[in-house]
């Protein structure tokens, strides 16, 4: 405890809980999955599905799938860090602008577990392709190779923003996520050099970097500053 310049001791208050910006997010997150569909189920409890995150761009980043609950596995991602591909400097939650969800349940209901297994496989197989096609960069940070599968007819899926239009304009800033993903990129090499890794990982290295030039390359242009050095 401080004492002011009277001798009278200050209290001193700790800053407790999560910072505002973070606990907005996640509160648009919490919205988003209790949001209901046609038959008035909740997004978030179905318990089969797949998922893709996009960046502020509208271009997608990641793909995956989940047979425990769509909210439960993609706030994981998110949220607490409690994943590979967040701990790998993989996927960084910073740069998640939108999530888009298909929940998968009235397709795999009566299956076998293995027959689910398989539908799920193939249903995460058609995202990837969709959003590779959609892809200005025709590749997204997933770091384990998608084996080929039979695509399927995809049930309706469900999109929307993650971040408030309070702290939208910050997080979107060019220079801000420049410098964001730059550090990731620093991160993933430092995994890399320390560890025995996979082809994959070294993709997901490889796209970063082309992610980094083509934001970087924006700014530049969007700045109106040349980018050849004139020779003598």
């Amino acid at each position: 405890m401080k004492s002011s310049k009277s001798g009278t001791p200050q209290p001193q208050f700790e800053v407790v809980g999560l910072p505002e910006d973070v606990a907005a997010i996640r509160a648009e997150i919490r919205k988003f999955f209790a949001s209901k569909d046609g038959n008035g189920k909740r997004i978030g409890s179905y318990k089969h599905g797949v998922y893709a995150f996009y960046d502020y761009d509208g271009e997608p980043i990641y793909v995956g799938q989940t047979e425990e609950k769509l909210s439960g596995r993609v706030s994981r991602h998110l949220t607490n860090q409690r994943t590979d591909a967040v701990a790998m400097n993989v996927l960084d939650p910073f740069e998640v602008a939108y999530i888009e969800v298909w929940p998968l349940d009235d397709l795999v209901d009566g299956l076998l577990k293995k027959d689910q297994k398989t539908l799920l496989d193939r249903a995460e197989y058609t995202v990837f392709q969709k959003v590779l096609r959609e892809s200005e960069l025709g590749a997204v940070l997933n770091e384990k190779e998608m084996a080929p599968r039979s695509e399927i007819k995809l049930p309706q899926s469900y999109k929307q923003r993650i971040i408030p239009e309070a702290i939208y304009t910050q997080r979107k800033h060019p220079d801000v996520r420049i410098a964001r993903r730059a550090t990731t990129i620093a991160n993933l090499a430092r995994v890399i050099s320390e560890r025995d890794v996979s082809d994959g990982l070294r993709r997901t290295l490889l796209t970063q970097a082309r992610r980094l030039e083509s934001l970087a390359g924006l700014r530049v242009k969007e700045l109106g500053i040349t980018t050849d050095f004139k020779k003598k």
